[in-house]
């Protein structure tokens, strides 16, 4: 099979959780191929944690943007932020261009295939 076959077969989703918001988290963004090479990419270069999982990504690619996550599939999401708890990566203040941590707690969060 080809690269450009492996980047077409991939799937990527970006889901925001703000308790204040929503009951769940919601959809924000949602691709295959091209697209979700690029849902991928930014979530990394903006220091968001990147979750791999082939039918979970399947499955929320289904679902409309703005969409929260079905009860149906919280233990699966809830087992996903729990992986990144910890998480805290370091971002570049956009106006020092010094470097700062990311406010503790998961907000952001993208799956790929």
């Amino acid at each position: 099979m080809s690269e450009f076959d492996d980047l077409m077969r991939q799937k990527a989703v970006a889901l925001k959780y703000n308790p204040d918001k929503n009951g769940a988290p919601v959809i924000v963004a949602s691709g295959m191929g091209y697209l979700a090479e690029r849902i991928t990419e930014t979530a990394m270069e903006a220091g968001v944690p990147v979750y791999e999982d082939d039918s979970l990504a399947t499955l929320l690619t289904q679902l409309q943007l703005g969409s929260e996550i079905p009860t149906e599939l919280y233990q699966a999401i809830v087992d996903i932020y729990i992986y990144f708890l910890g998480y805290v990566p370091e971002r570049e203040n956009p106006d020092t261009g010094a470097a700062e941590d990311r406010p503790e707690g998961i907000e952001d969060t993208a799956l790929e295939e």
